[in-house]
């Protein structure tokens, strides 16, 4: 037997057992990093006041954080597939912190972009779930991925449920600056688990795949995902998820305060997407292992789209608020087990987390559009109405692209569908 042999034998015993460490500190991570990231929209309002600045200058910092983060993402994948996921989270994790301690700095437009659109967004790219179930996609066995994808999404969810209500307890109690000092020592505990997600894809040994993926290069396998008509809706597709989530994500808070109502609805508002975007995580991978992964994403978009409906045309109240929050939480995540899935499906996990990093830069542009136009549409006329509207629109166009993806692997001659 050969020394590279005896070596991937020995990797191959030494990863089975290490399967659940890997999920539990990838979910961990997920809880770490979304966590602080999803709680920034309650930042607005303390820092426009004391400032002085409107709307639009806090909402162009978190769109180009967005911006960042998606225009980030692809390499983040590419040097976790070559160098190895821990190292890519611990470089994240040290960028986060550093954009975090310099947000709670920020007393100029200038350094706001800086620290909460630039670093923070190269920080929370290279810090990412997508990573996360990428390192998934390599440990778990395909039967499993659904469920690998959706208890790391669900994990990212948690991470949100957990830090809104923390975040304005922060931020009431000592102030929003320090608030963010706090956040930051929070990131810097992610390289501590980011050693057991330390593998990267490997070359498969030649001969011994019989997928023709498992022997393309990176660039072989980019060429061939843009010739892939399913792969190229899943990026438009998920342009949507991400214009949703980021608006409401950021602009949510200060809508509700605009009704009349206190801040902390508005906290309890994101706690209550994050947590029942546990359940729609969960059920979502679950259901991605039974039914076609683009009809549930259809039906994921067109029930975004009727429930941001009825919540602006209907009265609007705490009540009213808290149902739409839990609704939009169980449709939240939910589009990523299917999206990664459908990836895996049709590329294989090799190169999972820089084809993904592809889509999910789709997913922020439209992130980048939802937090930006959501700011300069409301200094423009006064209101959120434009933007909302805006999005159910979006949410009935990305039910229509997913509907006809097809899923399979791309080099099946698109006649043989491969399970997830």
């Amino acid at each position: 037997m050969s020394q590279a042999t005896q070596v991937e034998n020995q990797s191959s015993v030494r990863r089975g057992p290490n399967v659940p460490l890997i999920i539990i500190s990838g979910c961990i991570i997920g809880i770490l990093s979304f966590g602080p990231r999803a709680t920034l929209g309650l930042f607005l309002t303390p820092m426009s006041s004391e400032f002085g600045w409107g709307r639009d200058v806090f909402a162009f910092a978190l769109a180009l954080q967005n911006l960042v983060w998606g225009a980030a993402q692809p390499f983040a994948g590419m040097m976790a597939d070559k160098f190895g996921t821990g190292r890519t989270l611990v470089l994240g994790a040290i960028i986060y912190a550093i954009g975090l301690y310099l947000m709670s700095l920020s007393d100029t437009p200038l350094l706001l972009q800086v620290s909460a659109g630039v670093l923070i967004g190269l920080g929370v790219a290279f810090t990412s779930f997508s990573l996360v179930l990428a390192a998934f996609a390599r440990s778990v066995q395909p039967q499993y991925h659904g469920i690998a994808f959706g208890m790391g999404t669900a994990a990212s969810s948690f991470g949100q449920f957990l830090f809104a209500p923390l975040g304005l307890g922060l931020i009431e109690n000592y102030g929003w600056s320090s608030a963010l000092i706090y956040m930051a020592a929070v990131v810097a505990i992610v390289p501590l688990f980011a050693y057991i997600l330390r593998g990267r894809s490997a070359a498969p040994a030649a001969g011994n795949s019989a997928n023709p993926q498992d022997s393309m290069t990176l660039s072989q396998t980019l060429g061939l995902a843009f010739k892939t008509r399913d792969y190229i809706l899943l990026v438009f597709g998920f342009f949507v998820c991400g214009f949703h989530v980021a608006f409401i994500t950021v602009h949510m808070p200060t809508f509700i305060v605009d009704q009349g109502f206190d801040v902390s609805v508005g906290a309890w508002a994101l706690a209550l997407i994050g947590l029942f975007n546990i359940v729609g995580s969960m059920s979502s991978g679950v259901l991605g292992s039974r039914v076609p992964k683009q009809y549930l994403l259809s039906f994921i978009y067109i029930a975004r789209a009727i429930a941001i409906t009825l919540y602006i045309t209907l009265p609007i109240s705490e009540m009213s608020t808290l149902i739409f929050a839990a609704t939009m939480g169980i449709l939240w995540l939910s589009t990523v087990p299917p999206t990664s899935g459908l990836v895996a499906v049709m590329f294989g996990p090799r190169y999972m987390g820089t084809l993904f990093g592809i889509v999910f830069f789709s997913h922020q542009i439209g992130s980048f559009l939802g937090v930006y136009l959501g700011g300069v549409l409301y200094e423009r006329s006064g209101n959120y109405d434009a933007i909302w509207w805006l999005g159910i629109a979006l949410g009935i166009f990305a039910a229509i692209v997913h509907w006809p993806i097809r899923e399979q692997s791309a080099t099946a001659g698109r006649l043989v569908a491969k399970p997830a």
